[in-house]
Order: structure tokens, then sequence, then C-alpha cells
């Protein structure tokens, strides 16, 4: 694992909601706004972005935590700029923070963890689940 960023620096990502981001349970669709659940998939995403810049061939990432405070609605068809925050390195986690923003509004805060294992360690441990 190379060690290559310093607290705060950032990467970014632009997503435009679409349909498959909506909220919808097992009982149906409830809201047609960018739901919690997907936000999280690309909060993961925007801090996995340091991961993939720090990772040697023979290693890859999973994630061990994320939190989503999620202030305001996204409607399909809106662009959400995703900027994450290298937070902090221990051992092999990687600690980010992120804000989402659809044009000058805040809509979600919230931080994201994740490892850098070797992939054998990471297949041995899929093998035994």
């Amino acid at each position: 694992m190379k060690n290559i960023f310093k607290c705060g620096d950032k990467k970014s990502f632009t997503h435009v909601v679409n349909e498959n981001d909506t909220v919808n349970f097992p009982e149906g669709k409830l809201h047609n706004v960018y739901s919690t659940y997907s936000m999280a998939r690309d909060a993961e995403w925007v801090c996995r972005l340091f991961v993939l810049d720090m990772k040697e061939d023979d290693e890859e990432g999973i994630g061990t935590m994320i939190k989503i405070v999620h202030h305001a609605p996204a409607a399909v068809g809106s662009t959400v700029i995703f900027t994450g925050s290298f937070i902090s390195l221990n051992k092999n986690e990687i600690i980010c923070a992120f804000e989402a923003h659809c044009g000058q509004r805040l809509i979600a805060v919230g931080e994201t963890g994740q490892k850098i294992l070797k992939k054998e360690k990471l297949e041995q441990l899929f093998r035994n689940i």
C-alpha cells in the first residue's frame, strides 16, 4: 500500500440521479428522489478513489463503515457532486469525509472507512463465510 495522501486531500465524483437511484422498497416505490442507500454507494465510491491510487496490484479495498447525514432531497435528473476528503490512515484503514452538493445545496455529509488488504486474504475471508 502506498501512503501518498495527507489529511485534507480531495477527490471528486459527479453523479446524475436516475430512476434506479430512487427509493424503492419491497412494498413499492416510496419517493421519486435520490435514496439514502444509493447515496451511500456513491459516497463510498468517491472515497474509494483514494484506495484506487493507494493499493498495490496484489491488494484490494473493502468497506468498513459508512455514516450519512441526509440533509435535502435531489430529484431524478439532478447532478450531484461528491467531494471526498482524506482524513486519516490508521494501519491499513482509510477514513474519509464526504459532502454531496446539488447545485449550491448541501444534500449530505458523512464519513466512510475502507481497509486495504491483500487479495489472497480477502479471498480466504470470503471462502470462510
